[in-house]
């Protein structure tokens, strides 16, 4: 199997073969990333494309200097927030509501999580997805936001409190009991 920098080298040398291997291989990662972060798989669909499209034309200035896997999920992070910003120019949508998760059996605490989730700061939420949904070691989340290790260690354990908050003012409350006494 060749490697995801052999492609990236090759692509940067023209290849479609190559360009159509990473598009493959990274195709379903690359869409889930934005599903879970926009309400339209349309919509997602559409920043995904564009995120191939950037890695292709950024093909030749590529480097090796961490993985490549870092490498395009920094590029997706960037369509994201791109979009963000023709977003918020456009008009004050509501929140996109991020889809369940796939590991979730019942559906109220999907909802649970999710309302939890859509309460966090954008940051906060941004950098738990990162790690919890695209499965991003601490050092591609470092790679893909531009910040030191020691800053996403700090970031993602304010977020995971952050959220634990937000789902214990969510938590159902149980039923409060009346005593009679006779």
């Amino acid at each position: 199997m060749t490697s995801d920098e052999e492609l990236i080298d090759r692509v940067g040398r023209g290849s479609q073969e190559a360009a159509d291997a990473l598009f493959q291989r990274y195709r379903d990662p690359v869409w889930q990333f934005f599903r879970r972060r926009v309400a339209d798989a349309a919509v997602a669909e559409e920043l995904a494309q564009d995120t191939f499209v950037a890695v292709i034309e950024g093909a030749r200035r590529y480097r090796r200097g961490g993985a490549f896997r870092s490498y395009l999920f920094g590029i997706a992070y960037n369509v994201l927030l791109a979009e963000r910003r023709k977003r918020a120019h456009r008009a004050s949508d509501p929140l996109d509501e991020d889809p369940p998760s796939p590991h979730a059996a019942d559906p109220d605490e999907v909802l649970w999580l999710r309302d939890a989730l859509a309460t966090l700061d954008e940051d906060d939420r941004e950098i738990l997805m990162l790690r919890e949904y695209e499965q991003l070691s601490y050092q591609e989340i470092a790679d893909v936001r531009g910040t030191p290790l020691n800053t996403v260690r700090s970031q993602l354990f304010r977020a995971r409190m952050a959220l634990k908050d937000a789902l214990e003012a969510r938590a159902p409350q149980p039923a409060r009991r009346s005593h009679v006494s006779r």
